[in-house]
């Protein structure tokens, strides 16, 4: 009987802890928004509110027996009484109080199960010690209290806010509404994604079925065509057959060459009705895969909705978290919410609740500036942090938090980058505005000298990237120096099923989903380029990093039949602000996924995100294409190999021009292409180099940038506009490293740009090799 007692004690103590917080959720929402009305009339339907939330809270901590909270709402209920009865004038630091009963109430609910400790005992009663006094007319912590509440001059201005508006205070009719356990939800929705691959197996039968059609077409075709030529033959031999029978008796000959014609007749007619009869189970199974499609959309698309969730049941507590902050760090800040009411996945809500409340906290702490700062450059006293909730692209939701304060210094990002290693202070200054603040998300980069409970350590930011991407989202940020930062995450709206592109690299199929592939291409292997040693090609005017995603993935590739013209698939992915080409063996095409977890102990594989089955039923990986970016960079370089003396087949070397102005590096460049076993000429800038391509032929020239009078670029422009040797392979060897310089160097034909700075003869040779 114990047992029975303690088990349905545990379940009402769930059920309480589910109740209790919508009241104080409530409470605390209810309690911002009498901090902004400055009307009496006004206030007194709040506060009316407030009491009741707090009344049923009471009432259902005493039937749990949580002594604490009953006491404690208790006196609270005592002074709402007193300001509802208009005896007790309201003032910020009653509402502050308030805030800090409600905090303890918190408390005090997350320690349901095993009971407030003795220091939580301590504070309880002290605060309701505080409560208690108040209906006494005795003034909390010395401080002036408000005159009568129905003197409106007298009570504190409200801050200007464009937030969206209160929330009604009435709640739903509860016959609106019922209440079923997520868990069930979840088992719901589990069963109506399995339909999917019934829906996506339908599909891939039609498919089935019409290449059967096909083939019995053509063989219908293949039929006609010869049967001009079986009637010619039969013919004749009918005839003679019957003359040769009367003659020597072999009509038995004809009889069974007239069956074997009629057999071939029938076998006709059969192929015929088969494919009649096979066209209209393609049909009707075309009309049933329709039906399925359309239930099973709809029923996936109406179980969404049952566990989706408004943005504002996780953004309510944000107003309350932005006023304790402001309190602590002694600044004043206003929070501004739009689009509250947009709908996402409970479960992307849940995930997304660390790195929202990371982001505000981010920007209060590093962005906000004190009041008496923001007077001093020309501000509002008063900050505004901005979350704004918006639809993006049908299937995706965009999630911006703003603020209006100091900006990110780029200076002390690149300066914190470079002392964790993460980039070389060469590096660092090579950067770009945005590539540099793409560097925040970066673990252990903070702009913060002082590491403080909130901030400093730089993770929080990198544990925002993580959430995002695990989501399959995006996320970025953008400042203005000295007015202000904005983060942007882009989201889906659902977690279950995405729009993913089909690759196969060798005999394995993989899934990339389609919200991280910029676009789709195919490149010639003439247009694949080697810049810093690595490959590239150039796409919309610009040049971009190239990786072979069988060599990523560690599969061995095979060729295809675009490929034996010269050309390959690539695929442009993108993710956190970086961006490559994939080249695969074969492109599939694009279809509706079902993500499949793979399981605990699989919970983290390299590259790979999940799992989804085929309408054929095989079972393909999902990319991580985070991961796929990050292993494609570590791959992306040209694999080095021993240099050997190349010579064609009758035994001549192959001949190379050298352009260098320093006798220093070209005599360094001579000696390792000679000891290569090229054979080699040199010139001391691009006008003698040209003026030697004019009456000599050579296989490749390597050429420096920065020559007196003609440069490398102008060099590689002149061979390129040049007919004879338009077609010239050219290596740029450089001390110019920016990323500006590189692309020029592609934008005017060259098929390598190597930087001194990462310069050994490996990469020359082998850059050599591959463009000989």
């Amino acid at each position: 009987m114990a047992q029975q007692d303690s088990d349905v004690l545990k379940k009402l103590l769930a059920i309480f802890r589910v109740e209790a917080d919508e009241h104080l959720t409530a409470i605390s929402a209810r309690l911002l928004e009498l901090e902004k009305i400055p009307a009496a009339a006004r206030r007194l339907p709040l506060i009316e509110v407030i009491f009741r939330e707090t009344h049923s809270l009471k009432g259902a901590a005493r039937s749990v027996n949580m002594a604490e909270i009953e006491t404690l709402c208790q006196s609270l209920e005592s002074v709402l009484a007193g300001l509802k009865r208009r005896v007790i004038a309201l003032s910020p630091e009653l509402f502050d109080l308030f805030h800090r009963t409600v905090n303890s109430l918190e408390g005090c609910l997350a320690a349901v199960e095993s009971g407030p400790t003795a220091d939580e005992r301590s504070k309880m009663a002290s605060l309701i010690h505080e409560l208690d006094r108040v209906p006494k007319g005795v003034n909390i912590r010395k401080q002036k209290a408000e005159p009568e509440l129905d003197t409106p001059s007298q009570v504190p201005a409200p801050h200007p806010s464009t937030a969206d508006p209160p929330s009604p205070v009435s709640s739903p009719l509860l016959s609106e509404t019922v209440r079923i356990h997520t868990a069930k939800l979840d088992s719901i929705l589990l069963q109506a994604e399995e339909l999917l691959a019934a829906k996506l197996a339908a599909s891939q039968r039609i498919g089935e079925l019409n290449e059967i059609t096909a083939t019995l077409a053509g063989r219908r075709k293949e039929w006609a065509k010869i049967q001009p030529l079986l009637r010619a033959i039969q013919q004749p031999f009918e005839k003679n057959g019957e003359k040769n029978g009367r003659q020597n008796g072999s009509a038995h000959k004809t009889q069974q060459v007239r069956r074997f014609f009629e057999l071939l007749e029938r076998d006709s007619e059969a192929v015929q009705s088969i494919e009649r009869r096979l066209a209209a189970v393609a049909a009707a199974a075309i009309q049933d895969q329709r039906s399925l499609a359309g239930m099973v959309d709809t029923l996936l698309e109406d179980t969404k909705k049952t566990l989706m969730l408004p943005f504002s049941s996780l953004l309510d507590l944000f107003p309350k978290l932005v006023r304790d902050l402001s309190h602590d760090q002694g600044k004043e800040a206003e929070l501004v919410m739009l689009g509250r009411e947009i709908e996402i996945d409970r479960r992307i809500l849940e995930e997304m609740k660390d790195p929202l409340i990371h982001l505000v906290r981010n920007c209060m702490d590093h962005g906000i500036e004190t009041p008496a700062v923001r007077v001093q450059r020309k501000k509002p006293p008063r900050g505004t942090v901005t979350i704004v909730i918006a639809p993006k692209d049908g299937n995706k939701v965009e999630i911006s938090i703003e603020d209006d304060g100091a900006g990110i210094d780029v200076a002390t990002v690149k300066s914190s980058a470079g002392k964790l290693g993460i980039v070389s202070h060469g590096e660092a200054e090579q950067l770009s505005e945005q590539e540099a603040l793409a560097l925040v998300f970066q673990s252990g980069v903070s702009t913060n000298p002082l590491i403080t409970d909130l901030s400093g350590r730089g993770l929080g930011l990198a544990i925002v990237r993580e959430k995002v991407e695990k989501l399959g989202g995006v996320v970025s940020v953008e400042t203005r120096h000295g007015e202000g930062t904005t983060f942007r995450m882009t989201l889906p709206l659902t977690l279950t099923t995405f729009r993913g592109i089909l690759v196969r690299v060798g005999d394995a199929l993989f899934v990339i989903p389609a919200a991280n592939v910029e676009r789709v291409a195919s490149v010639g292997q003439e247009e694949i380029r080697t810049v810093e040693n690595k490959e590239a090609v150039q796409l919309d005017g610009r040049a971009v990093a190239l990786a072979r995603l069988g060599d990523v993935l560690g599969i061995p590739g095979k060729k295809t039949a675009d490929g034996a013209k010269g050309r390959a698939p690539v695929l442009v992915i993108g993710s956190a602000g970086k961006r490559m080409a994939l080249l695969a063996d074969e492109i599939l095409g694009e279809q509706e996924v079902l993500v499949k977890p793979l399981g605990r102990q699989l919970s983290r594989i390299r590259n790979i995100a999940g799992a989804t089955v085929l309408g054929s039923g095989r079972v393909v990986p999902i990319l991580n294409v985070h991961d796929v970016l990050k292993s494609a960079a570590k791959n992306a370089a040209v694999p080095a190999r021993a240099a050997a003396v190349v010579k064609e087949a009758a035994g001549k070397k192959k001949s190379i021009l050298v352009a260098e102005d320093s006798i220093t590096a070209r005599t360094l460049v001579k000696n390792i292409l000679e000891a290569a076993g090229y054979h080699v000429k040199t010139a001391v800038d691009g006008v003698e180099a040209f003026t030697a391509l004019k009456t000599e032929t050579f296989d490749v020239v390597v050429s420096d940038v920065d020559m007196p009078r003609m440069s490398g670029f102008e060099l590689t422009a002149k061979i390129r506009a040049d007919k004879k040797c338009s077609g010239l392979p050219v290596v740029l060897v450089t001390a110019l490293e920016s990323r500006e310089d590189r692309e020029r160097g592609i934008d005017v034909g060259a098929n390598a740009y190597i930087v001194k700075s990462s310069f050994d003869q490996s990469n020359l040779l082998e850059v050599i090799r591959r463009l000989l």
